[in-house]
């Protein structure tokens, strides 16, 4: 038996006449960028995270780029980011002209330790980017805290959690802002790019706004440098469809994410933990073991596709090389990166094709 990373037809196939109705609309209306299909997808977007602006744009990237902006870092600043992450959290400040602190994570949750985020904070440090990395929550009372202690703004990058929650309220609403992905492959995902920001700012919201399309606020009025983040509106009608599948999604990836550590507790994988006071969404099901490489390999040979997410740090990178980072510094982001392996995770996985995968995981890894 074959089973996908991630099956997007299969998704696909579960709405295909929602979604043809609502791209036709777009089609028929000749609204093709910020048009109306975006804006109810705003509104219907706010509603579900509980956050009274939401600002769409052209991707995740552009969401932490802007927010950055508008939190007004600039060259010469600081920006603590986890060492583990997808680099566009690093790319943010990068565009911006500043520097990117990187900081380890939390060994537990993997998510960006705040005691080391204290140590971190400089006269320098403008903003501090929690991760909620794999769809778990970052320690958000933790982080919120040392952040109004220093006077630097939380800026949430929730690409991976939608509809992650952090004693009981959704991600992306603790912070200065909080920023979405939609990216294709994400929990929430449109057919191409697309991001969102969240704020409760309505003045906020209004010059995230005009810096995603030109710096404008009036037609051919230019305030300040903008840029072209607009959303597409196909990618507002897609994403509208699926936000209202969302609820049920979640709880099937959550019903797969239980059986996996049911079936899987008494191997020698180190599996995902869930702190109490989270909400796990599940964008990936990660789980660790020094003989990553081979597991890897046997479970491609049965059929099975897997992800690495992700197998360098970001410190580590090339691109950030000039940085002069040394392995050892960041010895639990490179003790992640080094063991993980993300298992197939989606909502429509049958029980057939989990059971095969937990077989060949558990003959693989072993007791």
């Amino acid at each position: 038996m074959k089973v996908p990373f991630l099956d997007l037809k299969a998704q696909y196939e579960t709405l295909r006449e929602e979604v043809q109705t609502a791209i036709n609309e777009v089609l028929e209306s000749c609204a093709f960028c910020n048009g109306p299909a975006v804006k109810r997808f705003e509104q219907s977007f706010g509603e579900y995270v509980g956050a009274r602006e939401v600002v769409c744009v052209n991707s995740g990237t552009s969401a932490l780029h802007l927010s950055l902006i508008a939190a007004g870092v600039g060259p010469g600043d600081e920006v603590i980011v986890p060492a583990m992450t997808f680099v566009a959290t690093a790319w943010a400040a990068s565009y911006c002209g500043a520097r990117p602190v990187f900081v380890d994570i939390d060994e537990t949750s993997y998510t960006l330790d705040p005691a080391r985020v204290e140590q971190a904070i400089t006269p320098r440090t403008k903003a501090v980017i929690p991760v909620h990395l794999y769809g778990l929550a970052a320690d958000l009372a933790a982080l919120r805290a040392v952040s109004e202690k220093h006077g630097v703004a939380l800026i949430e990058d929730a690409a991976q959690a939608h509809g992650a929650r952090y004693d009981g309220r959704h991600v992306g609403t603790f912070g200065r802002t909080g920023c979405f992905s939609f990216y294709a492959g994400k929990n929430l995902g449109a057919y191409g790019e697309g991001g969102a920001i969240v704020t409760d700012d309505a003045a906020l919201a209004a010059r995230l706004r005009a810096l995603r399309d030109h710096g404008q606020r009036t037609k051919y009025h230019h305030d300040e440098i903008g840029f072209n983040y607009r959303m597409e509106s196909l990618q507002g009608a897609v994403l509208e469809v699926k936000l209202r599948h969302l609820p049920a999604w979640t709880q099937a990836r959550q019903r797969i994410a239980g059986r996996y550590l049911e079936a899987l507790a008494d191997t020698d994988l180190v599996l995902p933990a869930v702190p109490p006071d989270r909400e796990h969404v599940w964008h990936l099901f990660v789980v660790l073991h020094p003989e990553r490489d081979r597991i890897k390999e046997a479970l491609q040979q049965a059929g099975i596709a897997t992800g690495l997410h992700y197998p360098i740090p970001v410190p580590y990178l090339d691109a950030y090389s000039t940085l002069g980072h040394q392995p050892g510094k960041f010895p639990v982001a490179e003790k992640i990166a080094a063991q993980c392996l993300s298992l197939p995770m989606y909502a429509e996985m049958s029980d057939a094709q989990q059971g095969h995968v937990i077989a060949q995981v558990r003959k693989a890894a072993g007791p």
